[in-house]
């Protein structure tokens, strides 16, 4: 009988603590965008230390709209954002068109460490075809360390995700990218893991010429890596990337093009934003029958801040295994960590 009410009491405890939000777990109100600002800031008190164990912040199925509301921080350590599926859990805002900015209106603003995001979409709803000749909304700003996104997608058109730290180290793994000019831009050693990348249209009628990635690598040695993603496009033309900022640095391999008639002949965009030395690389392209497409050479004449450079962009077998995760990370194990904390979500809602 007595350990059968110590056995209670512990249950009771255990239940008590979850409702204070001071367990591992906090769990979102499904649709309550009230609700889920509150877990943030519960999560962000509670993991205010860089040594936090791991929290988890459970998100139902819903619309959680933040409305005009911008750069809603993720300030704490070691929380893990987990949505009940990625079609179906939903974080937007809207930013005012005469209030974009690439600083100005990210749906969310990261600046903690070992941050997880798993199984949801970011939105940034800003009303981009009619912004004028800018129109900067990005869904993702990071100024945090070692974020790692597992079936993440992403709603926007320019600078949709912005890597924000000089130094930083971020992974995505299987998610989906959506966008239309430097839609995915910063600085930092970013990985791309079979990610699903969608150009939509340039402009409302599908005239113009989207761009990829605009990499602004500075201190860091290897800068964009994109590792056997795909890209769909929507109807606009596009390149790979263009370098933005001192010496930009952006790989693609074994990359899957659904419409390689759509990818324009330079492949990268030779036109630059205060940049020198720009190392761009690709390497083993197919078709979605999975053809080599890969032309044996594309040289590109850069232009940068000081002057004209011109560069072949396609590397061999040999050279594209310097890209390879455990070069990049050497200390760090994304994937694994991606694994195991996929497996500890599966079994929380």
């Amino acid at each position: 009988m007595k350990r059968t009410i110590i056995l209670i009491l512990q249950m009771l405890l255990a239940v008590y603590v979850t409702a204070q939000g001071t367990s591992d777990i906090i769990k979102v109100k499904a649709g309550d965008v009230k609700s889920l600002l509150s877990a943030i800031d519960q999560a962000n008190k509670q993991n205010a230390d860089t040594a936090s164990q791991r929290l988890f912040v459970l998100i139902p199925n819903g619309t959680y709209d933040l409305g005009e509301t911008c750069l809603t921080p993720i300030l704490g350590h070691n929380i893990a954002l987990i949505g009940q599926s990625m079609e179906g859990t939903i974080i937007m805002n809207a930013p005012k068109v005469e209030e974009e900015g690439i600083s100005k209106t990210a749906t969310l603003l990261n600046r903690g460490w070992n941050t997880y995001v798993q199984d949801l979409t970011l939105k940034n709803a800003l009303d981009y075809y009619h912004s004028g000749p800018a129109g900067r909304a990005v869904c993702w700003q990071d100024k945090g360390h070692r974020t790692i996104f597992k079936h993440v997608r992403m709603l926007s058109y320019q600078d949709t995700y912005y890597s924000h730290s000089e130094e930083c180290q971020h992974y995505f793994e299987d998610c989906e990218i959506h966008g239309t000019v430097d839609f995915i831009c910063g600085a930092g050693d970013v990985y791309f893991n079979r990610c699903d990348i969608v150009t939509e249209r340039r402009n409302e009628d599908g005239s113009g010429v989207n761009v990829i990635a605009a990499p602004r690598t500075s201190t860091t040695k290897w800068g964009y890596v994109f590792e056997s993603c795909t890209i769909h496009n929507v109807m606009s033309d596009f390149t790979f990337a263009r370098g933005w900022h001192t010496h930009p640095r952006c790989a693609w391999l074994r990359t899957t093009l659904a419409t390689p008639e759509r990818l324009r002949a330079s492949r990268f965009d030779p036109r630059s934003i205060r940049a020198h030395e720009i190392d761009f690389v690709e390497y083993g392209t197919m078709d979605l029958n999975g053809d080599d497409i890969t032309p044996a050479t594309n040289v590109v004449d850069f232009v940068g801040n000081d002057g004209h450079r011109e560069a072949e962009t396609i590397i061999g077998k040999e050279q594209a295994k310097r890209y390879r995760l455990k070069n990049i990370f050497p200390d760090w194990k994304p994937e694994k960590i991606a694994k195991e904390l996929s497996r500890k979500a599966s079994k929380l809602f």
